[in-house]
Order: C-alpha cells, then sequence, then structure tokens
C-alpha cells in the first residue's frame, strides 16, 4: 500500500523552471514606461495585503521559492482583472510592493510572458495581453481561472473538454495490453475503494487523478497524452462539483472499475461507455455534456 500511495500521489503537472537564459534579463529594464504613462493610482493599492512581502510566505510556492510565489501571485491578480492592460507593470513597483529582488521579478515576468498572459516590448514596457493570447491549457492558468471570477465558465470549460478528450482515451487504450498499467488502474481503485470507506477524501481525489492520468497514458495517443496535465488540473481545483470523480461516491466508484473491467476485456465501447457514464455522475454536469448514447 505504501508503495502504491507514493506512486498515486504524482499526478501528471507540467511546471516552468523558471530560469533565465543568458542575457534574457535585460529584455525587462526597469525603465520601462515614462511616469507620465502611469496614470491612476498603483494597482498595488487594491490588492490584497496578504499577497505582499513574498518572502514571508511559505504557502503557495509550489517548492519553487520566490520567483515561485511571485508567478503565482501576478497571474492570479492578471487573470481575475485586478491587473490590466491599461497601465504597464512596472518591475521597479513590483519589487517595491513584494519586496523581492529585480531579478526575482524578471524571472516571473519571463514565465508569465511564455504563459501569454504579459509581452515586453521596447518603449511600450510591460503590458497584461487579451484573454485570447493566454494559454489557457496551462494548468497554472486552469487553476487561477478556477479560483477566479471566471470560475463557473473555467468548471463549465473543462467539463466539456473532458468530455472530448476522456471517452476517447478509454476506447483506444482497451486497445492495449499494458498489463502492468491495467494492474495500476486497478490498484487506484482499490486505494480509491478504501479512502472512501476511511473518508480519507485528499487520497481518494489523489488516486483518482492517478487513475485519469494513466488511462490517458494508456491510449498510445501522444497528443492526448499531453492533455493530461488538463485533466489533473481539473480534478485538482476545488470550489463546486466538476465531475463525480470530485466527490468519493459509490456510483463514481463502480464506474471507475467498470472501466477497468472493460480495459481487461479489450472492450473499447464498453470502457468508453463507462466514461461518460462517469463524467456525469453529478447533476451539475447534466449541464453541460448529453447523456451518454449506447452503442
Amino acid at each position: 500500500m505504501s508503495t502504491l500511495a507514493h506512486t498515486m500521489m504524482t499526478a501528471a503537472r507540467s511546471t516552468d523552471s523558471g530560469l533565465a537564459g543568458p542575457g534574457e534579463l535585460d529584455r525587462y529594464p526597469y525603465a520601462e514606461a515614462p511616469v507620465a504613462d502611469r496614470v491612476g493610482a498603483p494597482v498595488w493599492e487594491a490588492a490584497d495585503p496578504e499577497l505582499g512581502r513574498v518572502g514571508r510566505r511559505a504557502a503557495g510556492s509550489r517548492g519553487r521559492g520566490l520567483h515561485g510565489q511571485l508567478v503565482q501571485q501576478l497571474g492570479q491578480m492578471i487573470v481575475s482583472g485586478d491587473l490590466g492592460a491599461d497601465r504597464p507593470l512596472v518591475p521597479e513597483e513590483i519589487g517595491q510592493r513584494f519586496e523581492v529582488s529585480r531579478t526575482v521579478v524578471r524571472e516571473s515576468l519571463r514565465v508569465l510572458e511564455a504563459k501569454g498572459l504579459v509581452s515586453a516590448r521596447p518603449n511600450v514596457g510591460t503590458r497584461v495581453r487579451p484573454v485570447s493570447d493566454w494559454n489557457l491549457l496551462d494548468p497554472d492558468i486552469i487553476e487561477w481561472r478556477a479560483f477566479g471570477p471566471q470560475r463557473d465558465d473555467q468548471r463549465r470549460e473543462l467539463s466539456e473538454l473532458r468530455w472530448t478528450i476522456e471517452p476517447l482515451a478509454a476506447r483506444l487504450a482497451a486497445g492495449h495490453g499494458r498489463a502492468d498499467v491495467q494492474q495500476r488502474l486497478s490498484d487506484m481503485v482499490e486505494i480509491m475503494a478504501h479512502a472512501m470507506g476511511q473518508g480519507d477524501a485528499l487520497t481518494y481525489s489523489r488516486a483518482d487523478a492517478e487513475f485519469h492520468s494513466l488511462l490517458i497514458q494508456l491510449a498510445g495517443n501522444r497528443m492526448l497524452e499531453h492533455l493530461s496535465g488538463i485533466v489533473s488540473s481539473a480534478l485538482q481545483v476545488s470550489g463546486g462539483p466538476v465531475t463525480g470523480c470530485e466527490r468519493p461516491t459509490d456510483a463514481a466508484l463502480g464506474h471507475h472499475g467498470r472501466i477497468v473491467d472493460a480495459l481487461a476485456a479489450g472492450d473499447g465501447t464498453a470502457a468508453e461507455t463507462a466514461m461518460r457514464q462517469l463524467l456525469i455522475v453529478h447533476p451539475e454536469v447534466e449541464r453541460v455534456v448529453p447523456a451518454p448514447r449506447e452503442h
């Protein structure tokens, strides 16, 4: 059980290294915009006071130190609309507001640029980009949207995307005789069942995320596998039901078991049907996706 538990807790998730390449720090000079362009009160005045003093915050860093914390905080502020395109993001102001070095600020802006949230141009400065330019498949942006004003849209979009991805992955996975992966899927169902009996929602959710990630890997489609981080993010965000997988229920557990049985039997149709049934276990999702068709 302990070995499986360790495996279970390693759900796939893409992360940025956050390391600037040679010469890249100079892309974010401090004098980005004339003082005259800085209209209105500093945007930081409206920010949550708890976001200040990044170095003193232990939570939310994801093991990436000051740089990771600042990326998290600036990203949340951009996605929530607290930081907009009406004025440039001045690194000097950011450094003073959050009490971090210019290196931390520049590396953080570089990561946000890679996610499509900001752009840096000479004589213009660093500005927030429109939503259409954001990498909406980035796990961080998925999480920030799920906790911000766009939470309802984010949950609906995730549900619709999963409805497209996972039934197909289940059908394809039935054609791959990977006994080792199928055994791990079965192990995850056992862990989920045990966790549900113990009232351990955290262990249940981690095993659930591992189950869905493994299933997509088993499909043998590299493009689908690239999207596994989206599914993991969908299962990890909280604040309201996205699918029946989020809550430990007998119905959800039963559908997971039927998926495993269908894969073992090589029955792609049954695996696809069971996955569709799993994704509409919770009534909230029935508004988003159609009822499953019998094949």
